[in-house]
């Protein structure tokens, strides 16, 4: 059996893997499971997949975890309690293949050890590689790791590789890639209109169900710019090699356009189950429990190009990849605050790329050569976010 570790284990991307585990429980062991503040749902999976470890990583939550358990059949569980045991349950010798599914900056740390720890990474965090871009591709062919990406967009251009394709490879043969977006909420509203979008409008995701940042990002399209930088580094291409396709059913999942002119896409209906169970079963495939797809109930697919004059924030993104060096990092961590800012309703919804476009103009693109010049990028450009929000509602 192969060791499962669940970074993220109470997310919709937790969730689902634990749905998949479930499936094809002779196959997988849950090691550890992790959550930030989620205790309820963490006691009830650890309850139904006995794993070795709990982590939570607040502090007052992960005391109140440990009171909970208790005189329960969980008791002699181990639990640990903060930031620094994520790294420790991803590196464990029992486990195999790591789900790396916490949402933004914070799951970086804990993905990069996996990665130098040799583990199958199974990546659904796409922040980690926007923020450590080379360094982390360096840690997977340094380590010998596998690295799988979750993202439904980048599992299906690594099902369209070519056979034998392994993650940051060149792949000459393959000239483009064509990566899909639903558009989100507003695709079709006025742009003078979303001035006036509310939370609710925004994290209402018409084809997927998701965290409220990241229904949020990809209601602003941040998600499909922070896509595009993951894809340029775990595909080896350039951004002019990427280009952005509104594609509002959600069946196709991305396509790859060949040198012969071939186009070959993945498609599937869209739930997270199914990228999920390709990397878990990987180079094999197992059931998903996803329905098969019924194209005759898809009737007609529909494509049309991005705008960047309605989707700023996917310009912001692509400026940021061509820019290089720390500027993916100062571009995720303005948004990350941008969009916390936009949830609690202190700015508005078009205020978001304001915030991140103000925040790159006070960095130049230096080379993103440590973790720690990343990590201090990462924090400065937070904190001059949060500056330009005090501007803002002034």
């Amino acid at each position: 059996m192969k060791g499962i570790c669940v970074l993220g284990a109470t997310g919709s991307i937790g969730v689902s893997t634990l749905d998949v585990v479930k499936r094809h429980s002779g196959e997988y062991k849950v090691v550890a499971l992790t959550a930030n503040t989620n205790i309820e749902t963490l006691f009830e999976q650890c309850l139904e997949f006995k794993p070795d470890v709990a982590v939570v990583v607040n502090a007052e939550k992960g005391a109140q975890f440990k009171a909970n358990i208790v005189g329960t059949e969980l008791a002699k569980m181990r639990v640990l309690i903060g930031e620094e045991a994520l790294v420790e349950v991803a590196t464990l010798e029992s486990v195999d293949s790591v789900m790396a599914a916490i949402v933004g900056a914070a799951g970086l740390l804990s993905a990069l050890a996996a990665a130098e720890a040799g583990k199958t990474v199974l990546l659904a965090n796409k922040e980690s590689l926007v923020m450590s871009g080379d360094i982390f591709m360096q840690a997977i062919q340094k380590s010998g790791a596998k690295l799988l990406p979750i993202d439904s967009e980048h599992n299906a251009i690594f099902q369209c590789m070519p056979a034998g394709y392994v993650a940051g490879q060149d792949a000459p043969v393959a000239r483009r890639i064509l990566l899909t977006a639903s558009g989100g909420p507003f695709r079709t509203t006025p742009v003078e209109e979303l001035h006036d979008v509310t939370v609710a409008q925004a994290v209402a995701h018409p084809k997927w169900s998701m965290g409220r940042k990241i229904s949020v990002d990809s209601a602003t399209m941040m998600n499909k710019g922070l896509e595009l930088i993951e894809a340029c580094l775990l595909f080896n291409m350039q951004p002019e090699q990427i280009q952005v396709v509104i594609h509002p059913q959600s069946i196709i999942h991305s396509m790859v356009d060949y040198v012969d002119g071939s186009v070959l896409a993945q498609m599937g209906n869209p739930d997270m189950r199914i990228p999920i169970a390709h990397a878990m079963a990987w180079p094999e495939r197992f059931d998903s429990g996803v329905a098969p797809l019924d194209i005759f109930a898809v009737k007609q697919m529909d494509f049309e190009p991005a705008s960047l004059e309605r989707f700023p924030c996917l310009r912001l993104a692509i400026e940021a990849i061509k820019a290089g060096g720390i500027m993916p990092t100062v571009l995720n961590a303005a948004n990350e605050i941008a969009v916390e800012a936009f949830l609690d309703e202190r700015i508005r919804f078009t205020d978001i790329p304001v915030v991140i476009e103000k925040s790159m103009a006070e960095f130049t693109a230096t080379p993103a050569e440590t973790l720690e010049l990343i990590l201090a990028a990462d924090a400065q450009a937070r904190t001059q976010a949060h500056s330009m929000i005090q501007v803002i509602t002034a």
